[in-house]
């Protein structure tokens, strides 16, 4: 069986209250929110999945959120954000993902206003951020070792696993230590932990399997740029247990990290001349740029591959190693790499068959350090987005593609 679990803020605690034997200035921690603010946040998650205490399957899970605040009133800060999840994994009884590739799982949108001291304010339609009211701050100057609590909740999607409709609310009482200063990625900054257990039983769902009592605890450590008012990393270990109704068990048990990185607006126009400059200057035949919504689409057209597989056929890659070059000259942002088939087959066929040879591409781009694997996402959507007409030879030629985004957030 398989659950997605998505985490946004959380983190693991086991330090002193001092660093280097200096102790910290009090400090009050407020939100700081600043209209046109652009900021991502990349979260990995490693967890070890058990059924009935059998271990099932290993996973890492990648959550890239984009986030911008579209406006501020005294203080409060109206965020719009998009939720993107992608995992992969194998184990004794199911593999996802393909080849080692981050395999884009869902996404949501959503936007909510957070005020000074991290309470939110959200539309209950929204299933993002699955952790809310965290942190909470006490609107005091704190000392390292001072203590507080504060109410947040859970907020789940079992839409897909167990037929339950709405986000699903789970309340907990999260309790705060302040740490002091501590250190990440060789910079200092003020820190707090922050840990909760949840517990809830959910009523019947008529004709499915539902979990019939989840548990779980967290255990974090933030990491707090004072002068930007947010935090910019945090670490977890993480548990979760649901009884499920058939009498089974499923275990989720593992530890994530996360950074915040400041995102620069992307002059996509410019962008996209320089690189069809590039594609006109190293000759390379099929491949055509555009700018779209999310940034900018370099698109292989009719990308040779050995009929019905994922096999390259001989002088593609030369023509990868000049996407590489191209690459290469915008390190700075991630990449979504997708594949498209033309309108031949079954569905599930061309979403498997545009999955992994989007997955071939992706691996060697990473395998010629073009990018790290954790700033690649796969994506398969098969026939769904067209750009010709499937009725000719020449339109299904056009549709048999990989397409690489250069990811504006």
């Amino acid at each position: 069986m398989k659950i997605r679990l998505l985490f946004f803020v959380k983190l693991f605690f086991l330090l002193t209250l001092f660093y280097n034997g200096r102790p910290a200035p009090a400090e009050e921690f407020v939100f700081k929110h600043q209209k046109g603010d652009r900021y991502r946040i990349i979260s990995t998650v490693d967890e070890n999945v058990y059924i009935d205490r059998r271990l099932s399957h290993q996973a890492e899970i990648l959550n890239r959120i984009a986030v911008e605040v579209i406006s501020e009133t005294d203080g409060k800060g109206y965020h719009r954000a998009v939720f993107q999840t992608s995992e992969m994994a194998t184990g004794t009884d199911q593999v996802y993902g393909t080849g080692g590739i981050f395999q884009w799982a869902r996404e949501y949108e959503s936007e909510f206003e957070r005020n000074r001291m991290g309470e939110v304010s959200i539309d209950s339609k929204y299933f993002m951020p699955v952790v809310r009211n965290v942190p909470v701050f006490p609107g005091r100057n704190l000392q390292p070792g001072d203590t507080w609590s504060h109410e947040g909740h859970e907020v789940h999607d079992f839409r897909e696993n167990f037929g339950i409709r709405d986000p699903y609310y789970i309340p907990f009482t999260a309790d705060y230590v302040y740490l002091g200063e501590r250190q990440w990625k060789d910079k200092t900054y003020t820190a707090f932990s922050v840990s909760y257990k949840i517990t809830s039983n959910l009523p019947a769902v008529p004709g499915r399997i539902w979990p019939r009592r989840i548990s779980s605890s967290s255990d974090q450590i933030v990491y707090w740029d004072a002068a930007l008012g947010q935090p910019v990393a945090y670490t977890e270990n993480f548990r979760y247990i649901f009884e499920l109704s058939d009498g089974r068990t499923v275990e989720y048990r593992g530890k994530a990290e996360a950074e915040i990185v400041e995102s620069a607006r992307m002059d996509k126009e410019k962008i996209a001349e320089e690189i069809e400059e590039e594609i006109s200057r190293l000759e390379i035949a099929d491949v055509t740029v555009r700018v779209v919504d999310e940034g900018i689409t370099i698109s292989m057209d009719d990308i040779q591959f050995q009929a019905d597989t994922a096999i390259m056929l001989p002088g593609e890659s030369e023509k990868l190693d000049k996407i590489v070059e191209i690459l290469l000259h915008y390190q700075e942002r991630d990449i979504l790499v997708g594949g498209h088939t033309a309108l031949a087959g079954t569905a599930a066929g061309r979403q498997r068959l545009s999955t992994e040879r989007a997955s071939v591409v992706a691996d060697y781009i990473i395998s010629h350090n073009a990018r790290s694997r954790d700033r690649v996402v796969v994506r398969g959507y098969g026939a769904e987005r067209p750009l010709a007409d499937n009725s000719t030879e020449e339109g299904r030629l056009r549709n048999r593609r990989v397409e690489i985004i250069l990811l504006e957030n």
